[in-house]
Formats: structure tokens, C-alpha cells, sequence
């Protein structure tokens, strides 16, 4: 798929023509739609899909243009507002999808916006994605549960039980627990487990379930799950995420 112009806006979008089938047997012509790109994990996962030799193109589905983004030659960016606006058309063209998208209730405002978008952007990506030979990637949460009392892991389990009952072809969920790395936003609270996690590392270099992760270890293992999964549903927890080479 060529799509001409730094973005792509919905007005402008081209549905790609070419046979799915066909490109799956392919070595190196996997293509790849992100949601949640812009994001800490996102930005990670976009890297290493560019520097991937299995992935020939990429689409980042984003609310405002980045121009980070634009110094990928394998991503396309498709500017929608809302991502509720997301049609099968704009899914149809993909081997791989991948959910970075993801807040915090203190982020989004309030109980209400963060369901928004961690349980009904999430949702409505994954039911674009029904019968079809798409591999779909979410990132979870370590604690997520249904029956948690915790809102954040209540929405993260409700939304992966949801994904579950799905008819997808293939379905990974990432559990991380707090992750690593550089944020545009300031979040204090986390920025001080980060500094508490750090020095529990030094003292417990091994393993364990709760030990933080990179960023980039958890788009590690979300690639390799893409390349190499066989099974309809895999469940990545924290410990696997952490020991994926």
C-alpha cells in the first residue's frame, strides 16, 4: 500500500487493494495498524516496527499529526479525532493490529472519559477486527480483573474478557507492570514508584511479578509475539514479558 502525503486524513483515505492471503506468505510484507502510537509504549513499539525487516508498513492511527512519526519512512499517520470513527474499511488492509491506548482516571479527566478510552476505543478496534486474519495485540495491565474493586483493573479485566468472547483469528494480552521510560506527561506518582522500583532492581536482579519494565521490553515482546504466536490467544504476564528475548 503507497499512501501519498506525510498523513493521511479521513477524507483522504485510500483503501488498499491487494490480497491478504498472498502477502502472508510473504517474509517481510506484514503490515501493521496502531492505536495509542503517540503513547509511551506506543512510541517504542513504532521503533522497533520500523526497524523490523518483517514489517513493510506501518499506520498509526492518531487524533493530531506527529512529527516524530514523520521521521519513519514505513509509517503512514491517518488523523481521526475520534477513534470511535474507525470503519472496517480502514481495517481491512492489515496482517497485525496493535492496542497501546491507554489512560489513567487523573489523565482523562474522570471515571466516565477514561472508560472512554480504555474500554470503548478498545472494544470498538477489536470489533472492526472480527473474521478477519488479523493478529490483534492489547496491552492489559498487571491486576486487570473483572471483580477487581480497583476501577483501573476492573476496566482493564472487563475489557479483556470482552476481547475473549470476540471472533478473532489471533488475540495477544500484555499484563506489564509499571512501566519504564520517558513520559511527555508528568505523572508524579508514578515517576516515584519508578525511583523506588529502580532500587529494589539493584538489590533483586532476578524476575519477579512485580518488577517494573521497560517500555521498549514490553514492544520487545509484542513484536515477538506478532512474529512468532500460533495460538488463537496467548496471555503474556508480567514474568513472561519480562523474560522474552
Amino acid at each position: 500500500m503507497h499512501l501519498t502525503g506525510d498523513y493521511v486524513a479521513r477524507k483522504r483515505y485510500i483503501k488498499p487493494s491487494y490480497n491478504l492471503d498472498e502477502i502472508k506468505m510473504k517474509t517481510g510484507d506484514k503490515k501493521a495498524i496502531v492505536i495509542g502510537a503517540t503513547g509511551l509504549v506506543g512510541q517504542a513499539l513504532i521503533e522497533q516496527l520500523q526497524q523490523s525487516n518483517e514489517f513493510s508498513a506501518i499506520t498509526a492511527v492518531v487524533r493530531k499529526k506527529s512529527d516524530a512519526l514523520d521521521t519513519y519512512n514505513k509509517v503512514t499517520q491517518f488523523v481521526l479525532e475520534d477513534f470511535l470513527l474507525l470503519n472496517d474499511e480502514d481495517v481491512n488492509a492489515y496482517t497485525h493490529a496493535f492496542s497501546c491506548l491507554g489512560s489513567t482516571i487523573k489523565q482523562a479527566g474522570s471515571k466516565e472519559a477514561f472508560y472512554a478510552i480504555d474500554y470503548e476505543m478498545n472494544a470498538h478496534f477489536a470489533d472492526l477486527l472480527q473474521d478477519k486474519d488479523v493478529h490483534l495485540l492489547v496491552v492489559s495491565a498487571l491486576g486487570a480483573s473483572a471483580n477487581s474493586p480497583i476501577f483501573y483493573n476492573k476496566v482493564k479485566g472487563e475489557l479483556e474478557n470482552y476481547l475473549r468472547s470476540l471472533s478473532l483469528y489471533k488475540l495477544s494480552i500484555f499484563q506489564p507492570s509499571l512501566l519504564i521510560g520517558k513520559r511527555s506527561d508528568v505523572r508524579f506518582l508514578e515517576d516515584m514508584a519508578q525511583t523506588a522500583f529502580k532500587l529494589v532492581e539493584q538489590a533483586w536482579t532476578k524476575p519477579f511479578k512485580y518488577k517494573p519494565v521497560t517500555a521498549e521490553q514490553l514492544a520487545h515482546t509484542m513484536l515477538v509475539a506478532a512474529q512468532t504466536q500460533t495460538a488463537a490467544f496467548k496471555l503474556f504476564d508480567n514474568l513472561m514479558i519480562q523474560q522474552t528475548r
